[in-house]
């Protein structure tokens, strides 16, 4: 299996023993288990009262997304005021939209909102996917494809696997008020983990800021640094792994 190759396994007695590192910080040595830690929070916070019943996890495809009016439009609005406008990122716009060239079919578009306001939200991606010359963004990272993100980006071999999804473009807005901004990540996590599992995946890896650890304590979520940090445009970050299904079949 390709996680095989994630460096800094302990012999012990025969066999392996692992150790859970934070996501902050990581080095080449760290070691991750076999057994990677789950997405679902061990106790789930309480909604505050202003959010309960209003907000929605919706996931979007090409082939549901018409179901759904607006709200891909609104979510790709809100990528483009989160990562062009604010974070200064060099990515592609038209209309108010940000979008690259893993917004295709294959993706999934995890979307959290309220009253048509965006929250926040994630797109997913099968490790499998191909269009044109490219693949995902981490394997396409290591293939040199996506400068200005490293080709060390990962200490071991992008996989491609059905089992495997990418998480990317990871963001909650400034509509998620400091009171209400937990409740909105933990609803975007646990959509985002339902979301795999209903496309097979038993594990998501993908690029998130370095600060997410913040995010994992509140939460008590735990992931698996798979990479070092890196900085782009001011943004530190780091590529991560979680489980999302507890029994491979």
């Amino acid at each position: 299996m390709w996680v095989s190759a994630v460096p800094g396994a302990i012999e012990h007695s025969g066999s392996k023993s692992w150790v859970f590192p934070e996501l902050e910080p990581a080095t080449p040595a760290s070691v991750v288990s076999t057994y990677f830690p789950s997405i679902t929070p061990r106790k789930q916070p309480d909604l505050a009262p202003e959010a309960d019943g209003r907000v929605h996890a919706t996931t979007i495809s090409f082939r549901t997304m018409s179901q759904h009016g607006d709200l891909l439009v609104s979510f790709l609005e809100a990528r483009k005021r989160m990562f062009i406008d604010q974070l200064n990122w060099d990515l592609p716009t038209v209309d108010d939209m940000e979008f690259d060239q893993y917004d295709t079919p294959f993706a999934r578009w995890v979307v959290i909102h309220e009253f048509g306001r965006i929250l926040g939200g994630v797109r997913l991606m099968p490790t499998t996917a191909r269009c044109g010359i490219y693949s995902y963004m981490l394997r396409d990272a290591q293939l040199g494809l996506l400068e200005p993100i490293p080709r060390d980006v990962l200490f071991l071999d992008a996989p491609v696997d059905p089992k495997v999804w990418e998480a990317s473009r990871l963001f909650i807005t400034e509509e998620a008020t400091a009171t209400r901004r937990a409740n909105v990540q933990n609803i975007l996590m646990n959509q985002m983990a339902a979301s795999a599992r209903e496309m097979g995946a038993t594990h998501v890896i993908g690029i998130v800021p370095a600060v997410f650890s913040r995010w994992l304590r509140r939460l008590e979520l735990a992931a698996v640094p798979v990479g070092r940090r890196f900085e782009i445009d001011g943004t530190r970050s780091q590529a991560a792994l979680f489980k999302v299904m507890q029994n491979l079949h």
